[in-house]
């Protein structure tokens, strides 16, 4: 049943900008998005710095509010905060959920200064990341992607969405718990929000990585649902996010790497939901980072 008290999109994007960004050499063998540096390191954070700061700036030019932190040295993806997320409508001033991180140099982005910064919003604190010492990982809403709605958590079964961690986050939140399996040259896809995307009203789901079609007819039961390619994929339109903007005007945020490759009739489908698509270039980003614009923004509701 639809919650209609939850909703899916927020107007409240929390955002952290990179200080030492560079080409993750520990999360390379599972993310298969990145790229070997090409750049001095130096160069490539100047470069991020510039597409970080002018994707903030959009943003708020359309009326999203942003809150902003400064990354930390021996950080690299610290710009893609997949270590914690928050909910609305829990009864008890919000809730925030801290994750465990696969990767030894990602586990080190959770940092006290930034949870006491929620803390003073969200009282209720769950706390995943002591799975870590098990050697488990679940990378909040990248590694499921919820319906916030339907209280359903697509997760994309990986090495850094474990199963029991995942079903276990489902039964603690009262969501239901569907995993989707994915073959990508090989292997599974790293992350839920680089195969799929889900709006108020539309999704967006990569079908050509997808081992069976039962996802597809399971999300098209709420929403219109616009099917992409594994090569739309790689260009990262799936990870997009739908944010609110002035005049509580929804809009979808997709990476113009990913914008170009969509097909007419898709662009069509997406014009009938959104007047306005945010289409950022987060090339070097995307090219050292293996992550996109979704990937940037963590939801404050």
């Amino acid at each position: 049943m639809t919650n209609v008290s939850t909703p899916q999109s927020t107007n409240h994007i929390f955002l952290i900008e990179p200080v030492d960004f560079y080409a993750n050499p520990e999360t390379m063998d599972t993310n298969a998005y990145q790229h070997e540096q090409a750049q001095d390191k130096a160069e490539i954070q100047a470069k991020a710095l510039v597409e970080f700061r002018a994707f903030r700036d959009l943003l708020v030019e359309h009326g999203v509010m942003v809150t902003m932190v400064k990354g930390q040295k021996g950080c690299p993806d610290d710009l893609f905060p997949n270590w914690l997320s928050t909910h609305a409508d829990e009864g008890r001033g919000g809730r925030m959920i801290i994750y465990p991180m696969m990767n030894k140099n990602r586990q080190t982005e959770r940092r006290k200064d930034i949870i006491n910064i929620f803390r003073r919003t969200y009282k209720d604190v769950q706390d995943f990341s002591l799975h870590e010492q098990h050697g488990k990982s679940l990378e909040a809403t990248a590694g499921m992607c919820l319906d916030r709605v339907n209280r359903i958590a697509y997760q994309i079964r990986s090495m850094r969405a474990d199963d029991e961690l995942a079903a276990m986050w489902c039964k603690m939140n009262d969501y239901k718990h569907i995993q989707i399996e994915t073959d990508y040259n090989g292997k599974p896809v790293y992350h839920a929000d680089v195969v799929m995307w889900i709006g108020s009203e539309v999704t967006g789901v990569c079908s050509e990585c997808l081992t069976n079609d039962e996802v597809l007819k399971h999300v098209a039961q709420y929403r219109e649902v616009i099917e992409f390619t594994n090569e739309q994929k790689v260009a990262f339109c799936g990870n997009s996010l739908e944010v609110i903007g002035e005049g509580g005007e929804k809009m979808l945020v997709m990476s113009i790497a990913g914008y170009k490759t969509l097909h007419e009739d898709q662009k069509r489908q997406l014009d009938k939901y959104y007047k306005k698509i945010l289409t950022p270039d987060l090339s070097t980003i995307e090219y050292y980072g293996g992550g996109s614009a979704r990937c940037m923004m963590l939801e404050m509701f």
